[in-house]
């Protein structure tokens, strides 16, 4: 194992760790990731550096496949311009950064570059694609359902949840309790962010599992059901998905009286619940190329 430091660039040995379908990844490689990763989420210099290492590297394999089966997919790894400065915009602008000369000022201070960060942002969206092509037709959606949920909520206060979420596998429901307590004592030992990035398996866990605001008419009743109840900085019982457990973080609620845009509200409904899904389907597909991948250390 080395020594994650970012504060200097130090001269060390080129190492390769992994052999996957014959694309390496190096000690350089997940050294870099660990940066990459630190960037999305401050809170993980806080770990212990074998967590650290574990988490980065996790993250570089879970990239390299991705990357592998993307171009069995695609000619080349490339997306329009105009959305990915979209993207690059959105992602900088969340972390409170106003430009891009800026964010490249602030990539430099960890040794990275803006085309490093672009390549990790066209991975992503082009997987998004992928598993939108495959899986888009297993998607369902009752937007009768959903219409009704909105017009009966529509002239009452309206109140949003900033959430965070930590979703993990399971083998059976046994194990579910176990589970949930071991992460609560994470949580209650080196923060939920941190806890995202070591248990969660979901894309969000880059971020500490950090999901955003969110209408609570946007919000499946089974998971509005556990939120509720909740207080700022209050932590949901394990709540079972078809493809893992969920735990929610309250991170902040906000109460509003304006009455809800219609046709706004319910785009913003179908989408999350067609993100919700695709999401099930996008960990399904990995672990199923994971499986088949020719695997070497």
């Amino acid at each position: 194992m080395f020594f994650l430091n970012i504060d200097s660039v130090q001269s060390i040995e080129t190492k390769i760790v992994h052999n996957i379908q014959n694309e390496i990844i190096t000690n350089i490689d997940i050294k870099n990731e660990f940066k990459y990763l630190l960037i999305l989420n401050s809170n993980l210099k806080e770990l212990e550096k074998e967590k650290i290492y574990n988490i980065s590297n996790e993250s570089a394999i879970k990239e390299k496949i991705k990357k592998i089966e993307l171009l069995k997919n695609f000619k080349k790894l490339e997306i329009n311009d105009k959305f990915l400065d979209v993207l690059l915009k959105n992602t900088y602008m969340k972390m409170g950064i106003k430009s891009l000369n800026e964010f490249e000022k602030y990539l430099e201070s960890y040794d990275l570059t803006l085309a490093y960060f672009k390549r990790k942002i066209i991975i992503d969206a082009l997987w998004n694609e992928l598993i939108i092509n495959k899986y888009k037709s297993q998607v369902t959606i009752n937007e009768n359902e959903i219409k009704k949920k909105i017009l009966e909520n529509k002239k009452k206060e309206s109140r949003e949840y900033e959430l965070s979420e930590i979703i993990f596998e399971i083998t059976d429901k046994e194990e579910i309790k176990i589970k949930y307590t071991e992460i609560v004592k994470s949580i209650n030992k080196i923060g939920f962010k941190n806890s995202a990035s070591l248990y969660s398996f979901s894309d969000s866990a880059k971020t500490g599992g950090d999901i955003g605001w969110i209408n609570e008419n946007s919000i499946d009743g089974k998971i509005k059901e556990n939120i509720n109840v909740l207080k700022i900085g209050g932590i949901s019982k394990p709540i079972i998905l078809s493809n893992g457990v969920l735990i929610l973080k309250v991170t902040d609620i906000k109460d509003t009286k304006v009455e809800i845009d219609f046709e706004t509200e319910l785009k913003k409904v179908i989408n999350y619940e067609r993100n919700r899904q695709l999401n099930q389907y996008s960990k399904i597909y990995y672990n199923k190329i994971r499986r088949n991948s020719e695997f070497y250390e």
